[in-house]
């Protein structure tokens, strides 16, 4: 019987969908292979139009719905192939999909996430388990953050009061205290990540992201930019709380830049943007009630200077990387989807209600047969 499942994730970057293959016999996380994917230029550009209001909405969302599918499929055969594996070895795949819109609160909050389980199933032969948010949602809880649950299960720990932090595009943290159970483990998103540094950077100097955090290292942070930004009404509201790019993105950057009485240098405006990550991620840290360690994944954990900024606003508190625990920071959020594949399997509750707000605990997903 195999214990192997795939799973799979892109985020609110858009960067690339993370592949991983882990196996799960014995109750043990072991990741076989780790691998990311980046989306045809086309389709990249079409699902960051769609993350906004536009024009024939419904057949462009059903066409990338497709698109997207066809994408996690061939990143699925191509982990396969290299590991000299079949369909009949995976026991399941876990799919997030493409977060769209993000939109939870309210008496019909939604979350939208793209990338059809049935078109998965069919093109790699396997049983895929996907829309892990709705369930959630449905019962009153913000769909998010979903990793809680899994980073409690792998990464707790009898000895210390452990964050986990994930920088992607947004920022969430799991709190677990030692010898947590899963009742007591918190988490939140606490604002960007690295989503608005990714987009000053490609507006201003062409490249996709900030490598190392240098160009925003190169700026001086502007103070009252700076002020302006950490006025915004989500760093004020309690958890539960989860957020996206329908707040944090280049119009809600600015607002601020507008009413600044003279013009920023484009590296300023990084190094600010840097900082507002830094700071948001560490002030929530500190407000919980005990804590020894940080343990950094996403795309975040490979930009040194923000790295350094955390660590010096969590002055005190051991700041390292996924690494340290076992597990490569760019494969976290996959095996979490890989986990949640499992958990549905064998009836595991995925989600934490104390951290998305639900009512409840519920086991998450659906199932698509590939027959």
């Amino acid at each position: 019987m195999t214990h192997k499942y795939i799973g799979l994730i892109s985020g609110t970057s858009m960067d690339g969908i993370d592949a991983v293959i882990v196996d799960y016999a014995n109750n043990q996380c072991k990741t076989l292979d780790f691998a990311t994917y980046p989306y045809p230029e086309d389709l990249l550009d079409e699902l960051k139009t769609l993350c906004q209001p536009g024009d024939n909405e419904v057949n462009r969302l059903a066409m990338a719905d497709r698109q997207v599918a066809a994408c996690f499929a061939s990143a699925c055969q191509d982990l396969l192939t290299r590991n000299n594996l079949t369909a009949s070895d995976i026991k399941l795949i876990g799919s997030h999909g493409q977060t769209i819109r993000h939109h939870p609160d309210g008496e019909f909050g939604y979350s939208v996430q793209i990338g059809d389980g049935n078109s998965i199933a069919v093109k790699t032969g396997i049983d895929v388990v996907a829309d892990f948010r709705r369930k959630d949602i449905a019962l009153g809880g913000q769909g998010a953050p979903l990793v809680p649950a899994f980073h409690q299960a792998v990464f707790s720990s009898p000895e210390e009061h452990r964050v986990v932090l994930n920088i992607g595009g947004i920022a969430n943290i799991s709190y677990l205290p030692k010898g947590c159970d899963p009742e007591q483990v918190l988490g939140f998103d606490t604002g960007p990540g690295n989503r608005l540094m990714d987009a000053w950077c490609h507006e201003h100097t062409g490249k996709e992201y900030d490598e190392n955090g240098a160009w925003a290292a190169s700026g001086q942070c502007h103070l009252p930019l700076l002020h302006a930004l950490k006025n915004q009404d989500y760093f004020k509201q309690p958890a539960p709380k989860s957020t996206g790019r329908e707040l944090f993105n280049l119009e809600w950057l600015e607002q601020s830049l507008t009413v600044q009485p003279e013009e920023i240098p484009a590296e300023d405006v990084q190094a600010t943007l840097l900082e507002l990550t830094a700071l948001s991620i560490a002030n929530d840290i500190k407000a919980l009630q005990a804590v020894d360690s940080v343990y950094v994944c996403g795309g975040g954990a490979q930009n040194a200077h923000l790295m350094a900024r955390i660590a010096a606003q969590l002055d005190g508190i051991k700041v390292t990387t996924t690494h340290e625990l076992g597990i490569h920071p760019d494969a976290v959020e996959a095996l979490a989807f890989a986990w949640l594949a499992w958990a549905f399997e064998n009836n595991v509750q995925g989600n934490v209600p104390k951290v998305t707000g639900a009512s409840r605990g519920a086991v998450l997903g659906t199932l698509f047969k590939h027959q």
